[in-house]
């Protein structure tokens, strides 16, 4: 008997046809559904773990917030990728058609895509509308002078900072640490190139701290290092969480644009100084931001932060003569004047643009500070732009203060790196393939310019003399000892001047050269005795003070 098939008004409905639907509508019900919770969760540990590790983004984020029109660019590319949403499938068909070939197109990539392009547009409009503003504001608070401040004669700087690193790095006998990078500290009214000892490799960065500061003299040509021993707790050169940037990113201001460290010796204690500077924005033309002092940072050996304001730092004994105001804003300050006469005339005529003169040797660049009989200050020598190399300007800003100066010259002078070609021509007997011009300096002897330069090995082994070029005359006097050089710069006659004609290679030959060595094989002093001198050695007797025994060769032929 056959089957009688279902009525059409029946409440049964076949067994297979409920199992086949009923699981399957589910199913496409939770693959459609959007994770939402596991996107929370990554998205919660995403900002905490940024948040925790927020130092190593302040890069990128300050820049964006320093450029205001970036901002807008984040805008245009997240609107593109919204409307990439919106319109479906018809962008990817719109740029498809318009390439002539198959690209998958996402609203991540529309959105990265136009970002990108906005940044490279507008990154030089940017900079070019805030060098205008720094320009105006740099050359209303600037005063021209007729006169420069005479330096410093007892406290001349002579050791270039690639000569200091060299004698540091000599004279290190700790084999867990290295020398950081060299900056200046006054010690008791005595400029040093200060460095950091820093642990050195993998393993000892992690479980050591920065273990004092070494500082090498710099008014002498001799290598005079010593070191401030002391562990600090927070410090350079360490592991992340020890280190000096992470303390002050993480507990102190955070979009701010933080220097250099410099080391700072005060009482035999040491202190870690970071000059800082600050946005100020700025909605005219176009919205943009400078750089501003904000002030300096003090840590001192317990790790605790002092933040101060400029006129406390200048105020502070413990910061007495350094260097406060921030080098880089200093000579950042001085290019922007480039846009003097506008954006226009920076780009068409170049009528009294200038530029930061650039300068012989390595790692000499400007600006250089220096003790002058008025105090710490940074020096900044500009030539026109082009082709000339002539002084067109030199600029002075207090180390402590921040005070803007320009020095005009009545007359034309030499620029340095004329100055270094004069050094060459002045000792044609020198090998210029081993030696090298370095730091040419305006210094103001007698209200006389002249170019302060120091001859310096390649290898960096020492300063081999310094060179003294009249800016106006072209003349040089060059002084192989630190007391000749020293009466040269407070406009007296030097004794002696062994190296006028051939600073590198005596005329006469020495009978015997004496070099007194330190423990570690760097020689601290050379003297050079002839044949028509003599050597003598004395050595105190025991008896009685002032007494000696002494022991005299005579050396003539």
């Amino acid at each position: 008997m056959s089957e009688r098939p279902p009525s059409d008004d029946s409440d049964e409905q076949p067994f297979d046809t409920d199992l086949a639907d009923w699981p399957s509508d589910d199913s496409d019900q939770d693959q459609s559904a959007p994770p939402w919770i596991p996107l929370g969760i990554v998205g919660i540990l995403a900002v905490a773990v940024g948040w925790f590790f927020r130092p190593w983004l302040h890069g990128l984020i300050y820049t964006v917030y320093t450029t205001p029109l970036l901002l807008l660019g984040i805008i245009a590319g997240s609107i593109a990728a919204w409307v990439t949403v919106r319109a479906g499938d018809r962008v990817e068909t719109v740029i498809n058609t318009l390439s002539s070939s198959d690209h998958t197109i996402t609203p991540l990539r529309v959105g990265v895509v136009v970002v990108v392009i906005a940044a490279f547009a507008l990154m030089p409009v940017a900079n070019a509308v805030a060098g205008v503003t720094l320009s105006d504001q740099t050359m209303s608070q600037t005063a021209t002078v007729e006169q420069l401040d005479d330096v410093d004669a007892d406290n001349p700087r002579i050791v270039t900072r690639a000569v200091a690193e060299r004698y540091a790095s000599n004279t290190l006998n700790r084999p867990q640490y290295r020398v950081g990078e060299t900056d200046i500290s006054v010690v008791n009214g005595t400029p040093y190139w200060a460095a950091p000892l820093a642990p050195d490799g993998l393993f000892n960065t992690i479980t050591k701290r920065q273990a004092g500061t070494v500082l090498v003299d710099m008014t002498t040509q001799q290598a005079n290092v010593r070191s401030v021993d002391g562990e600090l707790e927070t410090g350079v050169g360490t592991i992340f969480y020890r280190n000096y940037r992470w303390k002050l990113l993480k507990s102190q201001a955070y979009l701010v644009d933080y220097g250099d460290p410099k080391m700072v010796i005060h009482n035999e204690t040491q202190y870690i100084t970071v000059p800082y500077t600050e946005p100020t924005f700025h909605l005219t033309p176009l919205p943009h931001s400078t750089p501003q002092w904000g002030g300096v940072a003090v840590i001192d050996p317990s790790g605790s932060i002092d933040m101060l304001s400029p006129s406390e730092a200048a105020a502070s004994p413990i910061l007495d003569t350094q260097q406060l105001y921030p080098e880089k804003l200093a000579l950042q300050s001085v290019a922007a004047t480039k846009y003097r006469n506008g954006i226009l005339n920076t780009y068409t005529s170049h009528e009294d643009e200038i530029e930061i003169a650039p300068l012989p040797g390595d790692g000499n660049d400007q600006p250089f500070f220096i003790l002058s009989e008025s105090g710490p200050q940074y020096v900044v020598a500009v030539e026109p732009y082009g082709d000339a190399q002539g002084l067109q300007e030199l600029w002075t800003i207090d180390g402590q203060t921040g005070t803007f100066e320009r020095y005009i010259p009545t007359d034309s002078l030499f620029g340095p790196q004329r100055a270094a070609d004069l050094v060459r021509q002045s000792a044609p007997q020198t090998d210029w393939d081993r030696f090298s011009p370095a730091e040419p300096i305006l210094t103001v002897i007698d209200d006389r310019e002249y170019w302060q330069v120091r001859v310096v090995p390649e290898d960096n082994s020492g300063i081999a003399y310094v060179a003294f070029v009249d800016a106006r005359s072209g003349n040089v006097d060059s002084f192989e000892e630190t007391d000749a050089i020293s009466q040269f710069l407070a406009g007296e006659t030097p004794v002696e001047n062994p190296t006028e004609t051939d600073p590198v290679t005596p005329t006469e030959t020495p009978t015997v050269i004496v070099q007194r060595v330190a423990e570690n094989g760097t020689v601290i002093e050379t003297m050079r005795v002839y044949d028509d001198e003599s050597l003598e050695i004395r050595t105190p007797t025991n008896t009685s003070v002032g007494t000696e025994n002494a022991t005299a060769q005579a050396l003539g032929s």
